[in-house]
């Protein structure tokens, strides 16, 4: 029975790989198209040097920190330094790690890093980010250690966690004909991973999906992360207009200033073409409320 059991668990926990089709086309990604989805990723939040303003967002050296009651993780190099960076990967490599949290040595991630977000991408998307990436500054800084108790610092068994939440199927059931709200699901939902902080956990880590973007405790455990569904205690009283003002110049229909974690995220969004920021907005009016 123990064999049994240990082979079913590492059958179970064995790391997935993108197919041939995804793999072929990762090196011919668009740069330019590329740095759209640099900033709806927030990629610079949690990769940049912390308080990184202008072309430093874009020096990707790591090392910021995220305690959590998990334990406390940080952020790796993403620059393309090929000693203590990503530029050693290959565009597959990069799409393991996005799409399915699988590391070039055939390692699961940690789900600090939302690749059950990112999942959620299109492969040109993930082609387009990976172009982008490899063309800024190289930043020679090596990796911080997560610091994890036991069972935690045992990786393989994420393998199960993913099994449970590592999801591409779109969330929130909208209007599959409005293609501005599909745009926004994509973005939310996918890239923008705006679910890994707005939506709350159970026990194991894993997303509660019937209170989508209801709120939450914060990641590091203090504070709030607000409903951002159309209850009247999240954003049912905003208007589109309101929703896509607030992602460009960061003020409340109160015109209260975005504040904490959050004045990062619209710093990012504010980058993003009109269009994207309406979309965004579509969606997140199209939500059904939702109690915090």
């Amino acid at each position: 029975m123990a064999i049994a059991g240990a082979a079913a668990f590492y059958g179970l926990t064995i790391p997935r790989h993108v197919d041939a089709r995804i793999a072929a086309i990762m090196e011919n990604g668009d740069a330019a198209k590329g740095e759209r989805m640099f900033w709806a990723g927030g990629c610079a939040s949690c990769h940049a040097a912390k308080g990184a303003k202008g072309e430093a967002k874009k020096s990707l050296g790591g090392g910021l920190a995220l305690v959590t009651p998990f334990g406390t993780f940080h952020a790796p190099n993403i620059s393309p330094d090929k000693l203590t960076g990503i530029g050693g990967w290959t565009g597959e490599n990069f799409a393991n790690a996005m799409l399915y949290g699988v590391s070039p040595q055939g390692s699961h991630y940690y789900p600090a890093f939302p690749f059950t977000s990112y999942t959620r991408m299109q492969a040109v998307d993930v082609a387009d980010l990976w172009a982008f990436l490899k063309g800024l500054p190289a930043v020679a800084h090596n990796n911080i250690p997560h610091a994890l108790p036991l069972p935690f610092r045992l990786r393989r068994g994420l393998g199960l966690w993913k099994l449970l939440f590592l999801d591409q199927n779109p969330v929130a059931k909208i209007d599959s004909t409005d293609k501005e709200q599909v745009l926004g699901r994509y973005l939310v939902e996918g890239p923008g991973h705006c679910a890994e902080c707005h939506t709350p956990r159970n026990l194991i880590g894993g997303a509660d999906k019937s209170r989508w973007l209801a709120g939450a405790v914060a990641p590091e455990g203090k504070g709030r992360i607000p409903n951002i569904t159309t209850h009247e205690n999240g954003i049912g009283h905003w208007s589109r207009a309101d929703v896509e003002s607030y992602l460009e110049i960061g003020f409340t229909p109160e015109f209260d200033a975005v504040g904490g974690a959050m004045a990062a995220v619209q710093e990012n969004m504010a980058k993003l073409p009109p269009a994207d920021r309406q979309a965004i907005a579509a969606y997140l009016r199209s939500l059904v409320p939702v109690p915090n």
